[in-house]
């Protein structure tokens, strides 16, 4: 087991067995090492078992064998972060299109700051989409579900989703659309993604062809307009483009995806965007609330009570601070007393400065 590895593999010598029993049912398996052709070492296992148990064997042992299998290969897995390859290097060819690294984000579903009752809530949803395989099949749907994740910057979208990549074990696909040369482009990146993955879309209402259909179009500008070659004018992603990657025909390339969406205006959204189907789970990511503040504060200085805890809960009840700032208060220093002394005065500057604000007078132009 290596020093950053979180399982333990063991080992087996040539010729050594080992012992399983399934149904009551004994079997010995071997491991065979053999030279083949060109004397290249030729290992295989072989398993042993009463020659009545065949079709019991065929029919469930190997069977779950194999499907333990590869469970175990997923959960030893180096989980991935690809993003969009620059189109300059792009071949075309399948999985050409993204390039990754390894992503060893360390946040858990434990140390996300929200509160129990709403990781619990995208916990057992999590787990109910991995589990319906045959039910997402049965009614004709893609296996696949979409997150919307909207609140302001610093409260915790990317470490919640880093957090349901390390729970469920799926590589992480960044979708940047402003790196999208088009639909054609979005489809070819889309088949290039692989199964059991997350694809995040971050910051979905800042790309501007997304936005409401219904918005008042602007005034048309009286400044002369300027020819712009056509071979210089960047195709982009369409609304329409990007709903039938959601859940049109080329949602279906794949099994057990997740899709997930970042915005910090969730207003400025079209409408078709956020029905079931292309954002199904709508999670509203707050400022901090009093039970993330405790789990900041069990996380980053190993407490679960002090003195100011109620003095600094009553303050974020009228206060808004983002889990960011909180932890950031936290790392100027190792000391409890001193780190929460140091968000009390934060909070108490935010708190002077919005009732300065508040008083201060209207003024019309």
């Amino acid at each position: 087991m290596t020093s950053r590895s979180r399982h333990v593999s063991l080992l087996m010598d040539g010729n050594d067995e080992i012992t399983d029993s399934f149904n009551g049912v004994p079997f010995r398996w071997r491991l065979v090492s053999r030279l083949g052709k060109s004397n290249y070492a030729v290992h295989f296992f072989e398993v042993r078992f009463h020659k009545k148990h065949r079709e019991m064997v065929l029919a469930e042992y190997f069977p779950r064998v194999m499907k333990e299998a590869d469970a175990a290969r997923e959960r030893r897995k180096t989980l991935r972060l690809f993003t969009v390859k620059d189109m300059r290097f792009r071949m075309g060819g399948r999985g050409e299109s993204w390039q990754g690294v390894n992503l060893e984000h360390p946040a858990t579903f434990a140390t996300v700051a929200m509160d129990w009752e709403l990781k619990e809530m995208i916990i057992r949803d999590l787990d109910r989409f991995v589990e319906r395989k045959g039910l997402y099949k049965s009614v004709g749907k893609a296996w696949k579900r979409g997150y919307l994740l909207s609140g302001p910057p610093g409260t915790g979208k990317s470490s919640l989703i880093a957090a349901m990549a390390n729970y469920l074990n799926f590589d992480v696909y960044d979708l940047e659309l402003a790196a999208v040369n088009g639909n054609s482009d979005l489809r070819r990146l889309l088949i290039a993604t692989g199964n059991r993955s997350i694809l995040v879309v971050e910051d979905i209402d800042c790309s501007l062809h997304l936005q409401d259909r219904l918005a008042k179009p602007k005034p048309k500008s009286s400044q002369p307009h300027h020819f712009i070659p056509h071979h210089f004018s960047a195709p982009q992603v369409t609304l329409s483009g990007f709903l039938n990657f959601i859940d049109g025909l080329w949602s279906s390339c794949g099994n057990e995806r997740i899709v997930v969406f970042t915005t910090n205006h969730k207003e400025k959204l079209d409408p078709a965007l956020l029905r079931p189907g292309r954002m199904d789970v709508h999670i509203d990511m707050t400022y901090c609330t009093p039970g993330g503040f405790k789990m900041l504060a069990s996380n980053y200085l190993g407490i679960t009570e002090h003195p100011l805890f109620v003095q600094i809960e009553n303050l974020l009840g009228v206060i808004d601070v983002t889990p960011a700032e909180v932890g950031e208060q936290f790392l100027l220093d190792e000391d409890p007393d001193i780190a929460l002394n140091s968000l009390m005065e934060l909070l108490l500057e935010k708190k002077r400065n919005h009732e300065l604000k508040m008083k201060a007078p209207l003024t019309f132009q």
